[in-house]
Protein backbone atom coordinates (compact mmCIF):
# COMPACT_ATOMS: atom_id res chain seq x y z
CA UNK A 1 0.00 0.00 0.00
CA UNK A 2 2.78 2.47 0.90
CA UNK A 3 4.57 1.69 -2.34
CA UNK A 4 1.41 2.51 -4.29
CA UNK A 5 0.98 5.82 -2.44
CA UNK A 6 4.65 6.60 -3.09
CA UNK A 7 4.18 5.82 -6.80
CA UNK A 8 1.17 8.16 -7.03
CA UNK A 9 2.85 11.01 -5.13
CA UNK A 10 6.22 10.51 -6.83
CA UNK A 11 4.60 10.53 -10.25
CA UNK A 12 2.59 13.64 -9.32
CA UNK A 13 5.81 15.47 -8.39
CA UNK A 14 7.67 14.14 -11.43
CA UNK A 15 4.86 15.37 -13.69
CA UNK A 16 5.69 19.00 -12.90
CA UNK A 17 9.08 18.41 -14.53
CA UNK A 18 7.44 16.62 -17.45
CA UNK A 19 4.95 19.48 -17.82
CA UNK A 20 7.72 22.12 -17.65
CA UNK A 21 9.79 20.28 -20.28
CA UNK A 22 6.76 19.71 -22.51
CA UNK A 23 5.65 23.33 -22.17
CA UNK A 24 9.08 24.75 -22.98
CA UNK A 25 10.33 22.37 -25.68
CA UNK A 26 7.18 20.89 -27.22
CA UNK A 27 4.43 23.51 -26.77
CA UNK A 28 6.83 26.38 -27.46
CA UNK A 29 8.72 24.18 -29.89
CA UNK A 30 7.60 21.87 -32.66
CA UNK A 31 3.93 21.82 -31.54
CA UNK A 32 3.52 25.60 -31.29
CA UNK A 33 0.76 25.10 -33.89
CA UNK A 34 -1.31 23.48 -31.11
CA UNK A 35 -0.32 25.98 -28.40
CA UNK A 36 -0.38 29.35 -30.16
CA UNK A 37 -4.12 29.92 -29.72
CA UNK A 38 -3.62 29.70 -25.97
CA UNK A 39 -1.32 32.74 -26.10
CA UNK A 40 -3.52 34.71 -28.49
CA UNK A 41 -7.16 35.76 -28.50
CA UNK A 42 -9.50 33.24 -30.07
CA UNK A 43 -13.22 32.63 -30.32
CA UNK A 44 -14.99 29.88 -28.45
CA UNK A 45 -14.47 27.93 -25.27
CA UNK A 46 -12.16 25.24 -26.64
CA UNK A 47 -8.62 25.75 -27.88
CA UNK A 48 -6.42 23.61 -30.10
CA UNK A 49 -4.13 23.69 -27.05
CA UNK A 50 -6.65 21.42 -25.28
CA UNK A 51 -5.27 18.57 -27.39
CA UNK A 52 -2.36 18.41 -24.92
CA UNK A 53 -4.84 17.50 -22.16
CA UNK A 54 -6.19 14.75 -24.41
CA UNK A 55 -2.67 13.37 -24.97
CA UNK A 56 -1.92 13.33 -21.23
CA UNK A 57 -5.34 11.81 -20.44
CA UNK A 58 -4.79 9.05 -23.00
CA UNK A 59 -1.36 8.42 -21.47
CA UNK A 60 -2.92 8.06 -18.00
CA UNK A 61 -5.71 5.83 -19.32
CA UNK A 62 -3.15 3.66 -21.11
CA UNK A 63 -1.04 3.29 -17.97
CA UNK A 64 -4.03 2.46 -15.77
CA UNK A 65 -5.52 0.07 -18.34
CA UNK A 66 -2.22 -1.74 -18.83
CA UNK A 67 -1.71 -2.04 -15.08
CA UNK A 68 -5.19 -3.50 -14.62
CA UNK A 69 -4.98 -5.85 -17.63
CA UNK A 70 -1.55 -7.22 -16.71
CA UNK A 71 -1.23 -7.77 -12.94
CA UNK A 72 2.56 -8.13 -13.20
CA UNK A 73 2.53 -4.49 -14.42
CA UNK A 74 0.11 -3.36 -11.71
CA UNK A 75 2.48 -0.57 -10.67
CA UNK A 76 1.54 1.21 -13.91
CA UNK A 77 -1.97 1.70 -12.51
CA UNK A 78 -0.55 3.80 -9.69
CA UNK A 79 1.72 5.75 -12.02
CA UNK A 80 -1.35 6.44 -14.18
CA UNK A 81 -3.18 7.60 -11.06
CA UNK A 82 -0.34 10.06 -10.36
CA UNK A 83 -0.58 11.42 -13.91
CA UNK A 84 -4.36 11.76 -13.42
CA UNK A 85 -3.93 13.54 -10.08
CA UNK A 86 -1.50 15.99 -11.66
CA UNK A 87 -3.94 16.57 -14.52
CA UNK A 88 -6.71 17.35 -12.04
CA UNK A 89 -4.58 19.89 -10.16
CA UNK A 90 -3.38 21.36 -13.45
CA UNK A 91 -6.97 21.78 -14.63
CA UNK A 92 -8.06 23.46 -11.40
CA UNK A 93 -5.06 25.81 -11.35
CA UNK A 94 -4.65 26.59 -15.02
CA UNK A 95 -8.15 26.49 -16.46
CA UNK A 96 -10.28 27.43 -13.44
CA UNK A 97 -8.12 29.71 -11.30
CA UNK A 98 -5.79 31.44 -13.78
CA UNK A 99 -7.75 31.55 -17.04
CA UNK A 100 -11.26 31.43 -15.50
CA UNK A 101 -12.51 29.08 -18.22
CA UNK A 102 -14.86 27.63 -15.61
CA UNK A 103 -16.41 30.21 -13.30
CA UNK A 104 -15.81 29.12 -9.70
CA UNK A 105 -14.99 31.51 -6.88
CA UNK A 106 -11.82 30.41 -5.11
CA UNK A 107 -9.57 32.22 -2.65
CA UNK A 108 -6.32 33.02 -4.44
CA UNK A 109 -4.90 35.47 -1.92
CA UNK A 110 -2.30 33.12 -0.47
CA UNK A 111 1.38 33.66 -1.18
CA UNK A 112 1.77 30.38 -3.10
CA UNK A 113 -1.23 31.08 -5.32
CA UNK A 114 -0.11 34.65 -5.96
CA UNK A 115 3.36 33.43 -6.95
CA UNK A 116 2.27 30.80 -9.43
CA UNK A 117 -0.44 33.05 -10.87
CA UNK A 118 2.06 35.89 -11.34
CA UNK A 119 4.52 33.55 -13.04
CA UNK A 120 1.82 32.33 -15.40
CA UNK A 121 0.68 35.86 -16.23
CA UNK A 122 4.30 36.81 -16.96
CA UNK A 123 4.50 33.76 -19.23
CA UNK A 124 1.44 34.99 -21.13
CA UNK A 125 2.85 38.47 -21.72
CA UNK A 126 4.63 36.88 -24.69
CA UNK A 127 2.35 36.00 -27.60
CA UNK A 128 4.98 34.29 -29.72
CA UNK A 129 6.80 30.97 -29.76
CA UNK A 130 10.05 32.50 -28.49
CA UNK A 131 10.86 34.73 -25.55
CA UNK A 132 8.54 33.35 -22.87
CA UNK A 133 9.63 32.44 -19.36
CA UNK A 134 8.06 30.60 -16.41
CA UNK A 135 7.07 27.29 -17.99
CA UNK A 136 5.96 25.52 -14.80
CA UNK A 137 2.34 25.02 -13.85
CA UNK A 138 2.22 24.16 -10.14
CA UNK A 139 5.62 25.50 -9.10
CA UNK A 140 7.21 28.89 -9.64
CA UNK A 141 10.56 30.13 -8.29
CA UNK A 142 10.58 32.69 -5.50
CA UNK A 143 11.56 35.40 -7.99
CA UNK A 144 7.85 35.55 -8.88
CA UNK A 145 6.85 36.54 -5.34
CA UNK A 146 5.59 40.05 -4.94
CA UNK A 147 8.31 42.38 -3.74
CA UNK A 148 8.27 43.77 -0.19
CA UNK A 149 7.49 47.17 -1.73
CA UNK A 150 4.42 45.75 -3.53
CA UNK A 151 3.17 44.04 -0.35
CA UNK A 152 3.58 47.24 1.69
CA UNK A 153 1.73 49.28 -0.94
CA UNK A 154 -1.06 46.72 -0.98
CA UNK A 155 -1.40 46.66 2.82
CA UNK A 156 -1.57 50.49 2.92
CA UNK A 157 -4.37 50.54 0.39
CA UNK A 158 -6.52 48.11 2.42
Amino acid sequence: MLVNVALVLGTFLFMEGVAWFTHKYVMHGFLWSWHHDHHNHHKGFFEINDLFAVVFALTAIGLIGTGVAYPELGFLTWIGAGVTLYGFFYFVFHDIIVHRRVKVKLDTSGRYMQRIMRAHYIHHKVHTKEGAEAFGFLYAPKKYDRSVKERKAESKSV
